[in-house]
């Protein structure tokens, strides 16, 4: 038995509920990953340092470098761009495979019953 076709559009759609899934998975860590630096106090040693070297350098006082918004901005910006990405290159694969099995024939798969 072969897999000589994939359909792209099946594949369109379960690479992008996997996806988002993915992207759900994706911030949980980050938040995880905020709070215990932020308990940490990594976040306001770094905003107090950055902000010694900038009000020292330029003589103003600036803002935050490192706020819950930039980072959660972040990476969800970077979470829909990885959505994006592996959503097109899941459903390129598989135009891809349909071209080749044309070419040498699809992947051999053998199939048993349950005893």
């Amino acid at each position: 038995m072969q897999i000589r076709r994939v359909d792209p559009w099946t594949v369109l759609k379960v690479s992008l509920v996997l996806s988002v899934v993915l992207f759900f998975v994706w911030m949980i860590a980050v938040a995880f990953l905020y709070l215990v630096l932020g308990a940490m106090g990594v976040w306001s040693k770094l905003n107090s340092n950055v902000g010694d070297l900038l009000t020292s350098a330029s003589g103003a006082a600036g803002g935050e470098l490192v706020s819950s918004g930039t980072i959660f901005g972040g990476a969800a910006l970077i979470g829909l761009v990885n959505i994006v990405v592996l959503c097109a290159m899941a459903t390129i694969g598989a135009f891809i495979y349909n071209l080749t099995t044309d070419l040498v024939g699809g992947v051999e798969v053998t199939l048993a019953d349950r005893d």
